[in-house]
């Protein structure tokens, strides 16, 4: 039996019962297969004697004996002390909530003992020990994620029992691969990872079970690619040249294609006119031109006869790309409409009845775009803006709603992304896609200068920034809260706060107007209209303009507590200025807090001046996400938490990108050499692999 098939609830496990059960179900571990991959967060090596007298060298593992309690505090905070020695000193446990102790580590006892111990109150003491009979073997001992109820000695007792009922379960790597890379059967590896015998064997089962989590995450991978390029493809179509409404739009710009967008454009065509569906990932700095990009996809779908929907991840940009559509091209004949989930009834059933009807060419909005009752005539042409903030679910609802003639009968995908994608995990999450990037910026564009501010110096800013609005340009202020009363002992500033202190305090003259995500639809359609018509000079907001907003008379971008937001975030908030000819500007200005000794310092980790520093230094959006994947992980930069299509449990894509390239090769060689996965020994991995998700429930 595969692990995965380890279906039987928790409380089958002998000594576990209704009610570990239940602690166990809350930190998400419903099943035996569940707590057997849930794999340790580290490992304690015990068998190392570690006397008290040396506690200042790192965690006590020593045999004590119990000399005498005592208590301290009142009521219910009264709390247990249990004095105890061994040859080299004697110290204090202090038992917070334990003190059930006081019956288990009697006067006299002896037990062995572990723990992080210090000098406090003038004597040696810990809160974070561990104790175990004197006769217990010492040895290497995993430290486990814990959530309410569930205690590290349970999570152990409970893990071993599972090994000893269910550990031998099958390999599932395929035997050649298994051999040729050097890994553990599972059985093995599952036992070692838990509980190893020596940190040898303890990492020979890292190595494995982060292959096999990797081979598996490829193996999806290759699937879909294999079977993209074995449908049939039309080979004698000549390179695609730009087809009707294309040219018309062209025609109606003031400007050319960059040769980046030209060559995105051509990739986008000959996966159109191809028999099968596309599968694009489109990539471009912050303001490279993706959007005009898919709205020439989007013709090409409408001269085909069918539809084309564009998906954005907040209304505020989704409004945007309907506006733009509307400008562009509406008087080429075509019938753009917005859809949203705040839309009036009537308006909505309206709407759906022409979509349905095919009297709508091209549908643009966010995720109502693929509710239940969202009917399209024929659907050619999905186009997912700012695509990492969907989840795979939500893509795949929005292609499940095309009646394509193409081969397989979904939609062609494009997918856009303004956050570019490393080449590791493009391997890992978009690796079934083909890549178009867009390298260059429009002519004449210049690199936004950053630079960076004390909360002390804001003042500094603000009189260049009042230069800039005098100049008749504009100004965005970003801030991390939306109202006041949010944080109050960090004395964070908000955007609602200092929307009316900009334009009464800092810059009279001159009208601010405010955007954030608890305005309703027609309250921010109204603020960013104003801001874009010049009404307003300031535009107060969070980070909900992150996306999509294009002011070209914008100039400069102040970010207030800017060590509060990621890389990514930064980036995409800085992309919003500069995109007229003259130079634009970003300050990020970071907070302080008052030492005790009365002077002023920055208020930064470690990570938050990393992250300043590398805004500081690039302007690149491609270095600038590599060193986002490096500090915040995969999970997080690609969006893909939510999409449980990358659910980990002990890989990194990152740390083990060596790894994940070997488990690639091997996931391609072993699909494309038998597609269908037809080898004795692979048989049943891929029955249990088309049944069931990647990884446990209990990864990540």
């Amino acid at each position: 039996m595969f692990l995965r098939e380890l279906t039987e609830s928790a409380a089958s496990i002998r000594g576990a019962g209704q009610k570990t059960a239940g602690l166990l179900a809350a930190a998400g571990i419903h099943s035996v297969a569940a707590l057997l991959a849930r794999y340790p967060r580290a490992w304690e090596d015990r068998a190392r004697a570690a006397p008290l007298g040396d506690w200042a060298r790192g965690p006590v593992s020593t045999t004590v004996s119990v000399i005498a309690h005592d208590w301290f505090g009142y009521g219910a905070a009264k709390t247990l002390k249990i004095h105890v020695e061994d040859e080299s000193a004697r110290a204090v446990l202090v038992c917070f909530n334990r003190p059930f102790l006081k019956n288990q580590l009697v006067v006299g006892k002896r037990c062995r003992l572990w723990g992080r111990f210090g000098y406090r109150y003038g004597e040696l003491q810990s809160s974070a020990f561990e104790t175990e009979p004197e006769n217990a073997a010492p040895g290497i001992v995993p430290v486990y994620p814990l959530s309410a109820g569930l205690s590290q000695q349970l999570l152990r007792r409970l893990t071993r029992e599972a090994l000893r009922q269910y550990g031998g379960v099958e390999d599932e790597i395929p035997a050649a691969v298994a051999a040729s890379r050097g890994l553990l059967p599972k059985a093995a590896a599952l036992r070692a990872i838990h509980f190893p015998e020596n940190m040898e064997e303890l990492e020979k089962a890292r190595q494995t079970l982060i292959y096999e989590e990797l081979f598996y995450l490829e193996t999806v991978v290759a699937r879909r690619v294999l079977a993209r390029k074995k449908r049939p493809d039309t080979a004698e179509i000549p390179r695609p040249v730009f087809s009707p409404l294309q040219k018309r739009l062209l025609d109606r710009l003031p400007f050319r294609l960059t040769p980046g967008q030209e060559q995105a454009a051509a990739e986008i065509n000959a996966d159109m006119t191809s028999s099968r569906a596309m599968a694009r990932l489109l990539q471009g700095d912050v303001g490279s031109g993706k959007t005009l990009v898919a709205f020439l996809a989007a013709m090409r779908a409408v001269d085909e006869g069918g539809q084309a929907a564009v998906m954005a991840p907040t209304e505020l940009l989704a409004r945007q790309h309907a506006e733009t559509a509307a400008r562009l091209l509406e008087p080429l004949g075509i019938r753009p409409a917005y859809l949203a989930g705040n839309l009036r009834a009537a308006n909505r059933a309206r709407l759906l009845k022409a979509l349905a009807a095919g009297e709508i060419d091209i549908a643009l909005g966010t995720h109502a775009l693929f509710s239940k009752d969202t009917v399209y005539r024929k659907l050619r042409l999905v186009v997912v803006d700012e695509q990492h903030r969907f989840g795979v679910v939500q893509r795949q609802a929005i292609l499940s709603k095309g009646e394509s003639s193409l081969e397989g009968g979904e939609p062609h995908l494009l997918m856009m992304s303004a956050t570019p994608i490393p080449r590791t995990l493009a391997l890992t999450v978009f690796g079934d896609l083909d890549v178009s990037v867009i390298a260059d910026l429009p002519l004449g564009r210049k690199p936004v200068k950053t630079h960076l501010a004390k909360e002390s110096g804001a003042g500094r800013v603000y009189d260049f920034v009042r230069g800039e609005l005098r100049a008749g340009r504009q100004a965005y202020f970003v801030y991390p809260l939306i109202g006041e009363n949010e944080d109050e002992e960090a004395k964070i500033a908000s955007a609602s706060v200092m929307a009316e202190t900009l334009a009464r305090k800092i810059f009279p003259g001159h009208s601010a107007a405010l955007v954030h995500s608890r305005l309703d639809d027609e309250q921010k359609r109204k603020a960013m209209e104003a801001f874009r018509a010049g009404e307003a000079q300031i535009l107060a907001a969070t980070s909900v303009v992150e996306v999509g907003v294009d002011v070209p008379n914008a100039s400069c971008m102040v970010i207030h507590h800017a060590e509060r937001f990621g890389l990514s975030a930064l980036h995409q908030l800085r992309g919003r200025v500069g995109r007229g000819g003259e130079q634009a500007y970003c300050f990020l200005i970071y907070s302080e807090t008052e030492a005790e000794n009365g002077e002023r310092r920055p208020a930064l980790t470690e990570e938050g001046k990393q992250r300043l520093k590398v805004m500081l230094e690039n302007n690149d959006g491609f270095v600038i996400a590599e060193e986002d994947l490096k500090l915040r992980g995969p999970g997080q930069i690609a969006g893909i938490e939510q999409s449980g299509y990358l659910s980990l449990g002990i890989a990194d894509p990152v740390r083990d990108a060596d790894a994940l390239l070997a488990a690639r090769e091997d996931a391609f060689a072993v699909l494309g050499n038998d597609p269908d996965l037809l080898l004795p020994e692979n048989r049943r991995v891929a029955e249990v692999l088309e049944r069931a998700p990647p990884f446990s429930e209990a990864g990540a």
